[in-house]
């Protein structure tokens, strides 16, 4: 069980650190391009969340596979874990996404 929460707070982080570094390093290119650097942060913030889910869970092969050998084999188990790892990637990069938007100012 204990690697198990290992594996769900580096996913956790990882995603979290997908938004907050693509977001602060793109706005600070947009402060070299004369463009508003809190607008693009956002904005990158925004379309970022996906990428950073994506890279958390490692790709999305994995996952998948996982998930179809989990419900055509009937190992509800396996499908339940990775589905896990699915929310706590997407709960990481959202709580980046609120801490952007905490930086913002909205």
């Amino acid at each position: 069980m204990g690697k198990i929460i290992e594996e769900l707070v580096l996913t956790f982080f990882i995603a979290l650190g997908v938004v907050l570094g693509g977001a602060i390093s793109g706005s600070l290119g947009a402060s070299l391009v004369n463009r508003y650097p809190q607008e693009t942060m956002l904005t990158l913030a925004r379309q970022i969340k996906v990428w950073a889910i994506l890279v958390a869970l490692g790709g999305t092969f994995p996952a998948f596979y996982a998930l179809e050998a989990g419900l055509l084999e009937g190992q509800l188990r396996a499908v339940a874990r990775q589905l896990l790892f699915i929310l706590v990637a997407f709960s990481g990069a959202q709580c980046g996404y609120m801490l952007i938007l905490f930086l913002k100012g909205d």
